[in-house]
């Protein structure tokens, strides 16, 4: 079995550094497991010690039934990607993905098998007697991969394998590695700062902030129900708006009073919002969940407010409107049909149904 346990794990460096906090996390056999956040988070100090390349301060590491704490990283099982793709330059591609096994003391044959199975597989077939400074980025790193597939390791690491390359790469590669794990199947851990990489990649996401997982779960799990502000705005592009104000009680009927506009509260969330009456309380609002009056229905126009349009951005598809109320500013991802004058009035809607609303103390979600 592949599956990759961590239990109580912390990581303190000298000077009291505490980089990975208390955190317990079970990756299940098969499983593309993605560890995202903000750079100095701790999710390549996770990585690491799962490899064998940091010494554990606290905690235990299980690679299948077996306890790897004190297991030398050669002796792990493992195969690591990393970002700089860490290929030897005097050595062709043949023999950069041939290297690991020679020293395994694999036969010639089986290496031979391996390196080109792998090299058919990521497409690499004509670049086997290439060496790297002959490679594009994206080359390069199929070359790293394919070092790291021909050992056929219980688990693979990678570590923001694609942050060297452009988009154009990043994309292409991205889908790479998806198809690879469809084929493989076996077991991966992904780190990545990119939350497009994570929720296009993962099979489930974790989260990570100050050496702490926030949040573990499927991709549209942690889209549509965040724990926290931290998370509901690191997940998504653009990320959710936030607007800080006042819950108030009106005739029975709960209402969202930001100082320059006021909106109605679905009755449904009432039970989990009326503790908060009269008490500042953050909102939140994907971009996409704001419409342009102009092409909504009337049904869907009861929850409209006027804003300035400060900024129009074209995407092609949609257009990305910069807009404020006088005390916040927010973007609304829009049709294409949707191209205000800047400087003026908009009138928008909110879809009440798709909002959020968060503790403004604790900044965890209440509904």
């Amino acid at each position: 079995m592949s599956q990759v346990s961590l239990k109580d794990i912390t990581k303190i460096y000298p000077g009291d550094v505490e980089a990975v906090k208390d955190i317990s996390l079970g990756v299940n056999s098969m499983e593309f497991l993605v560890l995202v956040g903000p750079s100095g988070c701790g999710k390549s100090t996770v990585l690491r010690m799962v490899a064998g390349l940091e010494e554990i301060t606290e905690g235990e590491i299980y690679i299948g039934d077996r306890l790897v704490n004190d297991v030398p990283a050669k002796d792990r099982d493992i195969a690591m990607v990393f970002q700089n793709y860490a290929l030897y330059p005097h050595m062709n591609v043949y023999d950069n993905m041939a290297f690991g096994l020679k020293l395994r003391k694999v036969s010639k044959g089986e290496i031979d098998k391996r390196v080109k199975d792998a090299a058919s597989v990521l497409g690499i077939d004509r670049l086997l007697k290439r060496k790297p400074r002959e490679l594009s980025g994206g080359q390069k790193q199929r070359v790293a991969v394919g070092r790291a597939i021909v050992r056929k390791p219980l688990v693979f690491l990678f570590d923001e394998p694609l942050s060297n390359l452009d988009a154009k790469f990043r994309t292409q590669m991205r889908t790479e590695i998806h198809k690879l794990h469809n084929k493989l199947r076996t077991t991966m851990i992904y780190v990545t700062h990119d939350q497009v990489e994570a929720m296009t990649l993962g099979d489930r996401v974790a989260v990570m902030k100050d050496g702490v997982i926030y949040q573990c779960d499927t991709p549209m799990n942690i889209y549509d129900n965040p724990v926290n502000k931290f998370v509901a705005g690191f997940i998504g592009g653009p990320p959710m708006n936030f607007m800080d104000g006042i819950l108030r009680k009106k005739n029975g009927k709960l209402f969202f009073d930001e100082g320059n506009f006021q909106i109605g509260i679905l009755d449904r969330m009432a039970p989990q919002l009326s503790p908060y009456t009269d008490k500042e309380i953050t909102f939140g609002i994907r971009p996409e969940d704001i419409y342009d009056k102009l092409f909504t229905t009337e049904a869907q126009s009861e929850n409209t407010i006027s804003v300035t349009v400060d900024v129009v951005e074209p995407m092609g598809s949609e257009v990305y409107l910069y807009l404020n109320t006088k005390k916040h500013s927010f973007v609304a991802r829009v049709g294409s049909r949707s191209t205000p004058e800047i400087f003026k009035n908009l009138d928008v809607v909110f879809d009440m149904g798709k909002v959020h609303f968060f503790d403004k103390n604790t900044e965890k979600r209440i509904i």
